[in-house]
């Protein structure tokens, strides 16, 4: 979430804050905010134990980044390279290469969720290889498409007249 994001809620919270001081029901704030009750709820609570301040925003949640900056940046470089680079045989990254990566590079381990959400964050997306056979020859298979598949399929002529919708039963 951004910055932005987070004092637009909070100044909801803050109108709730006041709406609760007026005498407004969780209910009513639900209604009127357009959030559950249970949220509702959870303002008010926080505003009876702790007054205003229990309903600032308290920053971005999550985990802070292992890695600075130059550190995202460098990584960003290494991925551009390819893993071949790194001494894997394909041009594919998984997840656990590039955790093996950031481990020997910068000696800060990853889990694979953490590492996506890190590829997520630098812009890179998960990409699906075809999976092909070397071998495949794409003029042969053309050519077999055109010429035996037809043979193979043939046509079918039913030996009595029917309907083509299932649900009508064919008078005589």
């Amino acid at each position: 979430m951004t910055a932005e994001q987070r004092l637009r809620r909070e100044r909801v919270r803050m109108r709730a804050a006041d709406r609760f001081a007026e005498g407004a029901t969780d209910a009513q704030v639900a209604a009127e905010f357009r959030v559950s009750r249970m949220s509702a709820n959870r303002w008010r609570r926080a505003l009876e134990d702790g007054g205003r301040e229990a309903l600032v925003s308290k920053g971005a949640g999550g985990a802070v980044c292992k890695l600075d900056e130059t550190r995202l940046a460098h990584l960003e470089a290494v991925l551009a390279q390819g893993p071949r680079a790194y001494g894997w045989p394909d041009q594919c990254w998984t997840l656990a290469r590039i955790a093996e990566v950031i481990e020997r590079m910068f000696h800060v381990g990853y889990t694979l969720g953490g590492v996506c959400y890190l590829l997520h964050r630098l812009g890179w997306s998960w990409q699906a290889p075809a999976r092909r056979a070397a071998e495949r020859d794409e003029e042969a298979i053309a050519g077999w498409k055109d010429e035996q598949w037809p043979i193979i399929k043939g046509w079918r002529r039913s030996r009595r007249r029917g309907s083509v919708l299932k649900t009508r039963p064919v008078r005589p």
